[in-house]
């Protein structure tokens, strides 16, 4: 009786390190994954954001949808780029895709 509790107790205190170590292999993945995938995500976002920001009336900017034109009205979530002589179209600040270097736009 005093013997097989002698190893149970043995074998309870061996678990332990195997279990760290079959954890191990789990949080090593993902730390690559934080360093591959998610760390220079979110620097793209910010990026993003510092962009969208630093908008400023008369810059040329690259909608997402491929739209060329220059910024002529800023307002907090939307602002109106003209695309050509007299046509303005009204979009998000998010669709900004790039500010263009100037005179790009000819």
């Amino acid at each position: 009786m005093f013997i097989s509790n002698a190893y149970a107790q043995a074998a309870a205190g061996g678990d332990a390190p195997s279990t760290l170590v079959s954890l191990l292999p789990l949080l090593l993945m993902f730390v690559v994954l934080w360093f591959v995938m998610i760390r220079p995500q979110m620097k793209r976002q910010k990026e993003h954001k510092a962009m969208i920001d630093a908008l400023a009336k008369g810059d040329e900017v690259l909608t997402a949808g491929g739209l060329l034109g220059k910024v002529t009205r800023l307002g907090d979530p939307y602002i109106a780029i003209e695309l050509a002589d007299g046509v303005e179209v009204q979009l998000q600040r998010t669709a900004v895709a790039q500010v263009l270097p100037k005179g790009t736009i000819k």
